[in-house]
Order: C-alpha cells, then structure tokens, then sequence
C-alpha cells in the first residue's frame, strides 16, 4: 500500500470515521425518541378512538332499547307492534333495517326499511337479505333474559357497496315467550369518525372484529373487509391486553391497538407507513452523509499535496529495493535527512548482510518442496497401479469370453452324453458311478464358464439411485443366514441410526455383499471361533459397510492380488476366484473403494467406500 493511500486511511481513521460515528449515533438517538413519540401518539389516538367508536355504537343500542320501553310488545295488536317496530327504526340513524321475531326466533313479517323524514339518513338494506338478518345473531342466549337485554352478532359485509355490518338483538319483554327485535347497524358510518381522528397521519385507522381479523370500519375505504397482518391478527387474541404496540415487517410499519370498551370482539387498530413518518431523520441522515463525503474530498486534496514532497524521497528508498531484488547486495540507499525515511533507508542497508541468510533458508524450504513433490508422485504411482489393475481385469475378461465360448459347445457334448449313458445302466452298475463323477465335474466346467461369461460380458451401465445399506445387507443375509447357521457362525449387525443412505445399484450391491460373506464363511471353516460381523456408517462424506471374519487372514505375500480374477487363497480350489474381482468392479462403477484390513490367523475386515446419495 503506498504513502499516499495509507494517509487516506489515517485521515478517515482519525477524521471522518468519528465524525461520522457521533453523526449518525445522534441521528439513531432522535430516530428512537421520534419512534417512541409516535407510538405514545398512536396508542393516544386509538384509545381516544376506541372511547368514540364505544361511544357511537352505544347510542345506537341506547336509543333503540329506550325507545323499546315505550311499548307493552306483547299486549300490543300487530299493527300497533309494526308502527313500534318503525319508532325503533327512526331513533337510531346508523340502522339499516328493522325485524320484529317471536320468541323462537321467527321473522314476524318484513323488516322496516322505508325512508320518511325522521330517518332521511339511514343506509339502504341489501335486496334480499333478510335470511342473513335473521341468521346474524342467535336469540336463544337471550330468552331467559330480562327486558332490554341486548346480543350483538358476528360483522358481515353489508349490501353491493362493500359496507359493513353488524346485526343487534333486543329482547322487548321478561319472560321466555317475549318477542325480539333485529336491526342490522351499519358500521361504514363510523368512517367519518376515523377520518378525523387520524387527521395528517401517513397511515390508515380501522376498527378490526377480532375473531376473524377483518377491517369493518377504516380511515381509508378500500381497507373495508380487508384481512389483517398475521402478526397483528395473533396478538388481537391475547384478550388480557387492552392496548398493544407492535412493528410489522416487509414493509416497516408500525401498528397499535386498543380494544373497544363495552363492545366485545372489537378492536380499533392504527397502521403508520415507517418510512413516511421517518423520511426527515432519514434526510438528515443522507445530508450528514454528503458533508462527510465533502470534508473527506477536501482531506483527501490536502493530503495529495502533502504526499508529493514525500514521493521524491521515496523514489530512491524504492530504487534501492529493486537492486537488492536483482542480487545487487553491493548497493547502499543513500536519503539525506533525520526522519523516519532516514530510518527507513539505514534499515535496507542492514537488510542486505540478511539476504545471504534468507537465500540459506530458500534453499532449506527447496528441500522441504522436493520432499512434498515426492510424496505426490508416489500418490500418481499409486493411481497408476489402480488403472494397470482395471486394464488387466479388462484383459481377462476379454480372454476368458473367448475361451468360455470354445469350451462351451464340447463341454455341452460330454454332459449331455453323459448323462444318456448314465439313463441307459442301473445304479448298480460298476460304471455309473465313474459317470455320475463325469457328470459332476462337466457340471462344474460348465459353472466355471458361465462365471467366465458374466465376468468378461460388456454390462450395461449400473443404475445409480439412492440405496438404504442397511436394507441391503439385511436382505443378502436373509440368502445366507441359514447357511451360516448351519456352519456354526455366530452373525452379528450393527447397522447405523439414523439409516446410511448410499448412490448405487441395488442389485449390483446385493453381489457384492453375497461375495464378501461368501469368501468371509469359506475363511472361517476351520476356524476355532467362528463370527462374522457386518456394520454400516458414515465417514468424510461418505457411507460404508464392513465385513469381518474371524478365519485365518491372507498372507501379505497374496494381498496386492486379492482383486485378480481366478485368483483365491482357498484350500480347495473350486468354481470361485471370481468374486472380489467382480466386487471390485461394481463398486468402482459406483464410484466407490474397497479397503482390505487383515492378519493371518486373526482375520480380515473388508470395508467398502460408497458416496453418499
């Protein structure tokens, strides 16, 4: 890093970063006291809010329950009750309708909806909605009820114009056959009130029904029947907590609550756009940002002209390093003065008697490189070994498809043959035991080419998918269980939990794991102590199964050729060799290895390397 770029640093170190630092902490502080300001503020408007909407409500229900002690309802003729019916309907300018029931909650005629002078400002009544009337609010908690006593129903949407409502009960006298009365209120009325209560306030003023979290009345009319924040809707159910402040992301805004008195279920809830009511701290912000920006251009003008003084003189500091960089230890800096670049230069001077003792242990880390590049290619060797390995199992393949196919056909003459001469004697016969021995051997060249077959056929290519090891290796030991069984090996498992899950062939796994247990069984035959154990797990990224015996191990001399085809260290020698050949295969096709881990006389463990899916 040159001078000049390190003085940049130092002055925004020592200038800038402070300056910008007290800046912005002030700008946080008068952010946070202006958050606390409009929160006190908000939870002021919604509680005064909440007072009024309460307010409202009740002098409707008021006026209609005071008008309702003007009549005897149940000694009144039906006309007289209609004409009662209509007072009702006059006295309270937010009710849309009217309906008179009996005292099961039977409609008694039409509900009163006309318009006469007294009642000019009442909201229209949906067309038709006299069934949903009558189904807004259940009667039957008010029959045992005293006269007066008042039901408020769930809000719905009232009419064509998106309106809200609410339906309100009002029992007319004591007594369980008393009639009622239904008049819809239509909350949209209240809307006025919220305008004026939310005044300049960048945000919307809404009374929210709690159980459904939708806006029944709201500053803004769009907001009408609109769903509330998540957020919002969960805490509007604490019911101890009257009042709530809460900040709502995805955009910022800021929400408080106040329930309102008197009226159950009813929320007033005040929503405030963070960014609007923010926006002055936030250009503050910008403008201490811009003199930062400013002041830091006119240090960086100052410090320009005060580093070209210091250039010249460095130019020499600089054109003495480049001649030790060439190996001209000779050359001395010369920088007249007695400051710190006189310093600088009597430093690269004693540095080239050092340049002698770092070329010293340059040449120790050469040594300490040729070490670790031998260590590489023995890596490539090792990797050259395994490539040699794959093109001799290739080009036994090849060989033993070739003789497999000219052996077959006559070998097929002499079991055949044999056996027809074998129908035509009795067993009893001197010669039909030598025959049944032809036939068993002619069985076992045949098995023996057929092995050849399989092994040097061009297969297709292996369908990779993820595979459960532990379901593997329970399924290949269900073959082979009785077998072991029957020769006295003790079997155990430890597969791994949760289930290792590997990307291979499941089919072409099942082999392996059939020849691993297979060659492990035929190791321990004459083994004192006979056990077999397999495991699953999981290591470096990858999964893995064991299979380890307690036979009698494979000499060192036989372990580099344990992959070779034909190759066996059994003692009898029989249609096998095989096996780990084509183990070895399947698993690199998976994309996998398999280590060996043995002793003689104290057994060998097989572990197969496999990606996981």
């Amino acid at each position: 890093m040159r001078l000049y770029q390190q003085l940049i640093l130092f002055m925004l170190a020592a200038t800038v970063l402070p300056l910008a630092a007290v800046g912005f902490s002030l700008l946080s502080r008068v952010e946070a006291e202006l958050v606390r300001s409009i929160a006190s503020e908000q939870r002021l408007i919604t509680e005064t809010t909440a007072e009024n909407v309460s307010g409202e409500l009740m002098k409707t229900v008021d006026a209609l329950a005071q008008s309702a002690e003007l009549f005897d309802w149940e000694r009144i003729s039906p006309e007289e009750f209609r004409g009662g019916l209509k007072l009702l309907y006059g006295q309270a300018p937010a009710v849309s309708a009217v309906l008179g029931l009996d005292a099961l909650g039977e409609p008694l005629g039409e509900p009163i909806l006309e318009a006469n002078e007294a009642s000019q400002r009442h909201p229209d009544f949906a067309h038709g909605a006299k069934e949903r009337l009558v189904r807004a609010v259940r009667v039957d908690a008010l029959r045992l009820g005293k006269k007066g006593q008042v039901a408020l129903g769930n809000a719905y949407v009232h009419g064509p114009g998106g309106q809200t409502a609410v339906a309100v009960a009002l029992k007319l006298a004591d007594g369980e056959s008393a009639p009622f009365v239904l008049a819809e209120v239509v909350l949209s009325d209240l809307e006025p009130l919220l305008q004026r209560r939310v005044g300049t306030w960048p945000g919307a003023l809404d009374v929210v029904e709690t159980a459904g979290g939708h806006v029944l009345a709201s500053s803004q009319a769009a907001r009408r029947w609109k769903t509330l924040d998540a957020a919002v809707a969960r805490a509007l159910q604490d019911e101890q907590v009257t009042t709530r402040d809460l900040r709502v992301e995805g955009p910022a805004r800021r929400v408080s609550t106040t329930r309102v008195p008197q009226v159950p279920g009813f929320e007033v809830v005040m929503t405030v756009d963070e960014a609007e009511v923010l926006a002055p701290v936030r250009a503050m912000r910008y403008t201490v940002l811009v003199s930062i920006l400013v002041a830091f251009v006119v240090l960086l003008g100052l410090g320009a002209l005060y580093t070209r003084r210091l250039n010249r003189r460095l130019a020499r500091v600089v054109e003495g390093a480049q001649a030790f960089s060439r190996g001209e230890l000779h050359h001395r800096v010369r920088v007249g003065g007695e400051d710190e670049l006189s310093e600088l230069a009597l430093t690269f001077n004693l540095m080239g008697g050092e340049l002698e003792g770092a070329r010293a242990r340059l040449m120790r880390w050469n040594d300490d490189l040729t070490l670790r590049v031998d260590e590489a290619t023995a890596d490539l060797r090792q990797a050259q070994a395994q490539l040699l390995e794959a093109q001799k199992l290739a080009a036994v393949g090849q060989l033993g498809a070739g003789v497999a196919h000219e052996i077959n056909n006559p070998l097929a003459g002499i079991l055949g043959n044999t056996q027809l001469l074998m129908l035509e004697r009795d067993e009893k016969d001197p010669d039909f035991e030598t025959l049944r021995k032809i036939e068993l051997s002619a069985k076992r060249c045949k098995d023996i080419t057929q092995n050849l077959l399989r092994f040097s056929q061009q297969r297709s290519r292996p369908e990779l998918r993820p595979v459960d090891l532990g379901s593997v290796l329970r399924d290949a030991l269900s073959l082979t269980h009785s077998q072991l069984q029957a020769d006295g090996i003790v079997l155990s498992t430890e597969l791994a939990s949760p289930p290792v899950r590997v990307k291979a062939d499941p089919g072409h796994l099942s082999q392996v794991v059939l020849a691993l247990v297979s060659n492990a069984r035929t190791a321990m035959m004459k083994s004192p102590e006979r056990r077999l154990s397999l495991r699953t797990g999981e290591k470096d990224g990858q999964g893995f199964f064991e299979v380890e015996d307690t036979g009698k191990g494979i000499s060192p001399e036989h372990r580099a050729r344990v992959f070779e085809p034909f190759f066996t260290t059994k003692d009898v020698w029989s249609n096998v060799g095989l096996g780990l050949s084509v183990a070895w295969r399947v698993v690199s096709e998976a994309g996998g290895t398999i280590d060996l881990r043995t002793e003689v006389g104290q057994g060998t463990c097989f572990t197969v390397w496999l990606p996981k899916a």
